[in-house]
């Protein structure tokens, strides 16, 4: 949703996604990693759009 809000090329979306999960990789718990890049926890009804439940 970060991506669709701001940009598939928004350089600090980008960035923030970066430094944030993917520079950590395995070495701290996922949730901590999507809640460090968005802020927030994350919620279910993106995602059930995304895969045609909602």
């Amino acid at each position: 949703e970060a991506f669709k809000e701001h940009g598939i090329f928004d350089k600090k979306t980008a960035d923030l996604f970066r430094y944030n999960v993917l520079e950590k990789g395995n070495s701290e718990d996922p949730m901590t990693l999507y809640k460090n890049f968005r802020g927030t926890e994350p919620q279910l009804e993106p995602m059930l759009k995304n895969r045609g439940m909602k």
